[in-house]
């Protein structure tokens, strides 16, 4: 069942969206293992960030932003994907 796109209006805003379903995935307290993210590129253009939040055990979930398509691609620790968001408007990427 698809869902309606999310109202996500600034990059920092995108982080916490990402954070926050990440940790819900697998019941983390949000705000207590480091998220990192790497800016993805294709060719010169920026064309999306990788994100991934690093838990305990050496427990990896990532996620995607895709700014050609403008969705976010969720990840759990064995690389299944589990969910695909939709943006409603978007971002400027710069700002990241």
């Amino acid at each position: 069942m698809p869902q309606d796109p999310i109202q996500i209006e600034t990059i920092n805003q995108l982080r916490q969206f990402v954070s926050r379903t990440l940790c819900q995935r697998s019941d983390f307290e949000e705000g207590i293992f480091q998220i990192t993210e790497r800016k993805l590129t294709r060719g010169n253009k920026n064309c999306g960030i990788f994100f991934c939040l690093h838990g305990p055990r050496s427990v990896k979930l990532t996620a995607v932003w895709e700014s050609d398509h403008n969705t976010i691609l969720f990840y759990g620790a064995t690389g299944e994907r589990f969910q695909r968001s939709s943006l409603d408007q978007k971002l400027q990427f710069d700002a990241a």
